[in-house]
């Protein structure tokens, strides 16, 4: 898989301000450097919530002055912080590919029935908003062609799998991806994939449903709405029908 999940990620971005990869509070060469002061781990926490709560809205297409402008900071505080956009979105896609990860470990592990176990596993990543901010290229596992014109920061390019359940990921775009990032990403999709192979053997899903389709179902939010109360019946209203779609019926 080494480089496709970066590769998307940048093309989302666009050209980056710097070629800096490390993570906020590292050092240039990977090593950790002091500890923040007070303000500015204040300050980090705050452009780190209003990146996802942007990215999440926006898409990884976002500049960095709507990041600086949600965080109430200048853009010159965002870049301190993270010398390049380039960083800034490689962090946010890393957490929240650890957070699914962890919350798909989690409906493994304490589900006995492989349909609770998966649906358990999508209404928490729903809930939690996070399919919103995966990398682009972990939402076009199985693609083998051209896009179709969609903003690949926004909307994930989904096509038909060669074989249910077989994983593949483009590799004709650059830059590459760093190896614990990737590993992120490897991680995540092997633990989706017992889920759905577990709900499949039991004869509980479609067996042309895939991992692809499982992380589509995360990514894909209701529009939208104002009232905090309705935007979570709405999207809790479209994942039932979605989980609908997936399941497997008699014949």
């Amino acid at each position: 898989m080494g480089g496709a999940i970066g590769s998307a990620i940048g093309s989302a971005m666009g050209p980056a301000t710097g070629s800096t990869m490390g993570a906020a509070g590292n050092g240039r060469d990977g090593s950790r450097t002091a500890p923040l002061r007070v303000d500015a781990q204040r300050n980090l926490e705050h452009v780190l919530r209003a990146a996802r709560e942007v990215f999440g809205e926006l898409g990884y297409g976002a500049p960095m002055e709507d990041v600086a402008r949600r965080a109430r900071v200048g853009v010159g505080t965002v870049y301190r912080r993270f010398p390049s956009k380039d960083v800034l979105v490689r962090r946010i896609a890393e957490e929240e590919t650890s957070r699914l990860t962890d919350q798909a470990r989690t409906a493994l592990g304490q589900e006995d029935e492989p349909w609770s176990a998966l649906s358990r596993f999508l209404r928490t990543s729903v809930a939690s908003g996070a399919g919103r901010l995966l990398p682009p290229q972990v939402l076009r596992v199985g693609v083998a062609d051209e896009g179709t014109g969609f903003d690949a920061a926004r909307v994930p390019q989904q096509r038909t799998q060669q074989g249910a359940g077989e994983l593949r990921l483009r590799t004709d775009e650059a830059p590459a991806l760093s190896a614990g990032d990737d590993a992120g990403a490897a991680a995540l999709l092997e633990v989706v994939g017992q889920l759905v192979e577990r709900a499949r053997a039991a004869g509980e899903l479609r067996t042309d449903v895939s991992v692809a389709d499982v992380l589509l179902v995360i990514a894909t939010a209701a529009p939208s709405l104002p009232d905090a109360a309705q935007q979570a019946a709405a999207s809790s209203r479209l994942l039932d029908i979605l989980l609908e779609g997936l399941r497997s019926r008699p014949v």
